[in-house]
């Protein structure tokens, strides 16, 4: 390098120098006279690198999600990965008596209002708490040589039909596909005035992936609401309910303890099921298996009082898989627990499903006067008569005379044994000792056959009427019919009529006054009083505290029992007693007892004694015998 450009080059550098020295310092003049504009200089620069690394992290994510979508699709395939993430949406169908709310997350029914039956507490009749209904089907599925588990409430269906039928009734179609030409189908078809849904479950074009051993499991639970005026009636009375195949009765898993913390009760069952019921008081869920169910596990949880729900439903049952049928048959019931509605379904087959078994009758005998009697003439005088009040009077008045013959009957006994009572008491001075008490007995007896009195024709003709009592008690509170049915003071008679509503609970009884239940023993008092008089007119000699258990302790337990019953069925009894006690004083007034003794006493013969009278009198005569030479050797 020459001289001239050695000092060029010293020259530039001095230069370069000088000015970065210059500029250093005219920056230090400006930030100290302007620092503002470079703390957003430092920010805007920190907050660049801020998004650098967020936009690292996004990338680093998207490449994840990326792998892992890439090992969905891999393992579920396209439609299945677009169903797990597709938006659930919510639709109603209506016929003449519901509204079915369906969600196409899982293809479910989400709700059902039934449009004819309001709940105490005001609004229409929901089968289950809004938000609890969780139904879902479960089998297992081969794709790329990989099994899965599919739980159909993890995805989404698709909506490919909702339209109303010919008919007037409605069909929903919802499918879940799996791949291009496989997919299920959820057909949904409502007729026009039906409680009951047509559930059908088809396969098309999944032969290949479905396990050959493999079964279908439903899962279905629910939260019912309580619906009536009353919590302990309602419970009582609300159960999981099922029907094995060819069953004469119907099985549950009883009523739940009504206590702090409710109670949880499940059972296990590993035979045919051709149907099970969420059912409650006057309503029920039914899910019917139109080839049966093969093994279900049932459960409920009972809520406590106060909360506004009963129980907590929960029932897995399952039907086996063919490779060979691709469609299963079932349907849903939603609707009351009336006989005369739940009679009328039957299966495909043409047999009767015995759905009408949800309504508790009773026992054969119980069950026979309420199916064959009972319910019959209800339902004709309801046709006819609007106020319910008046059809029980008159449904009272026709039970009283179709049982007249009897308590005609059973109230001569007891008048013919009260006119011979001259006679007893004559018995009764001739063998005063305790020790005769078998010779009086004896004497008694034969005075009645030769009189021609029978001491028992008054039990028979009570016994024969006590079904009847037996089957209003079951009738009553399970008659839907009562439900929401109000006559005088009663707002229902299905439930109990509260004149006053008390600010304390009193236990046994309730926090409130029944008048239809305090009238009822009240009047029950006064009968009760009768016939103990009519039984000690008679020489009766009745055991110590027999009047007051009669007379006294029946009434208030049957106060303490029915204060919270359904205030229909204390009216009928209120009824039948009152027609009693008058049937009772007008057969007093109209039997002139002096003369009906005259009678029997100028009938009175001698009866011949059959050989198994002689014997027994011997049997008699040897234990009096004993009596008497125990006693003798007491004295002694």
């Amino acid at each position: 390098m020459d001289k001239k450009s050695l000092i060029g080059l010293l020259l530039i550098t001095a230069i370069v120098f000088g000015f970065s020295m210059y500029n250093a310092k005219q920056a230090e003049k400006y930030m100290a006279a302007h620092p503002e504009e470079f703390e957003q200089v430092a920010e805007s620069a920190e907050s660049n690198v801020t998004q650098v690394e967020q936009q690292a992290a996004v990338f680093e994510t998207a490449m994840n999600d990326s792998l892992a979508n890439v090992a969905m699709v891999a393992q579920y395939g396209e439609n299945l990965v677009a169903a797990s993430r597709r938006q659930a949406e919510s639709f109603t169908v209506e016929n003449d008596v519901m509204k079915i709310t369906f969600s196409t997350r899982g293809g479910a029914v989400e709700g059902v209002e039934l449009k004819d039956y309001g709940r105490y507490q005001g609004g229409q009749i929901q089968m289950f708490k809004e938000g609890t209904n969780k139904f879902a089907l479960q089998f297992y599925y081969k794709r790329n040589l990989r099994e899965m588990l599919i739980t159909t409430s993890d995805y989404a269906f698709e909506v490919v039909k909702n339209e109303v039928l010919a008919d007037g009734g409605h069909q929903v179609v919802m499918r879940l596909a799996f791949d291009a030409d496989a997919y299920m189908d959820y057909i949904y078809t409502l007729q026009q005035d039906s409680y009951m849904i047509d559930y059908d479950v088809n396969f098309v074009g999944m032969r290949e992936g479905m396990m050959a051993d493999s079964e279908l499991v439903f899962d279905w639970k629910n939260t019912s609401l309580q619906n009536e005026q009353g919590y302990k009636n309602e419970n009582t009375y609300t159960t999981l309910s099922y029907m094995f195949p060819n069953a004469k009765k119907i099985s549950d898993l009883g009523m739940s303890e009504v206590k702090r913390g409710g109670g949880t009760k499940s059972k296990s069952v590993q035979t045919k099921v051709d149907w099970f019921a969420f059912k409650q008081q006057f309503f029920s869920s039914v899910f019917v298996a139109q080839e049966q169910f093969q093994n279900a596990d049932f459960s409920y949880r009972t809520h406590e009082e106060g909360t506004g729900m009963i129980k907590d439903f929960s029932a897995v049952v399952s039907v086996p898989f063919s490779p060979n049928q691709t469609e299963y048959d079932f349907d849903f019931y939603f609707g009351p627990n009336k006989y005369s509605v739940l009679k009328e379904f039957q299966k495909e087959s043409g047999e009767d499903l015995q759905m009408e078994k949800l309504v508790p009758l009773g026992g054969w005998l119980v069950g026979w006067v309420n199916r064959w009697m009972v319910i019959p003439v209800f339902d004709f005088l309801s046709k006819y008569i609007g106020n319910i009040g008046i059809v029980i009077l008159i449904l009272t008045i026709l039970i009283k005379a179709l049982i007249y013959p009897l308590t005609h009957k059973s109230y001569m006994s007891s008048a013919k044994i009260r006119a011979l009572k001259p006679e007893i008491d004559a018995l009764n001075a001739k063998y005063p000792r305790q020790e005769d008490a078998l010779k009086k007995q004896q004497a008694q007896m034969e005075l009645y056959k030769q009189c021609g009195v029978n001491p028992m024709g008054g039990c028979l003709p009570m016994l024969i009427q006590f079904p009847f009592l037996v089957a209003m008690f079951r009738f009553f509170p399970a008659s839907i019919e009562l439900r929401g049915q109000s006559f005088l003071w009663a707002k229902d008679l299905s439930s109990y009529d509260a004149i006053v509503n008390l600010p304390f609970n009193i236990p046994w009884y309730g926090d409130h006054i029944s008048l239809f239940a305090l009238l009822m023993v009240i009047v029950m008092f006064f009968y009760s009083k009768i016939t103990y008089e009519q039984q000690s007119a008679a020489g009766g000699q009745e055991m110590p505290g027999m009047k007051f258990m009669m007379v006294y302790m029946m009434p208030i337990m049957m106060l303490l029992w029915f204060n919270g019953y359904a205030s229909g069925l204390c009216y009928y009894y209120l009824l039948s007693q009152i027609i009693t006690i008058i049937q009772y004083t007008a057969f007093r007034y109209g039997v002139d007892e002096s003369k009906l003794r005259t009678k029997l006493l100028s009938s009175k013969k001698n009866v011949k004694k059959s050989k198994w009278q002689q014997r027994l009198e011997e049997i008699q005569r040897q234990q009096m015998e004993l009596q008497r030479q125990q006693a003798k050797q007491q004295r002694k």
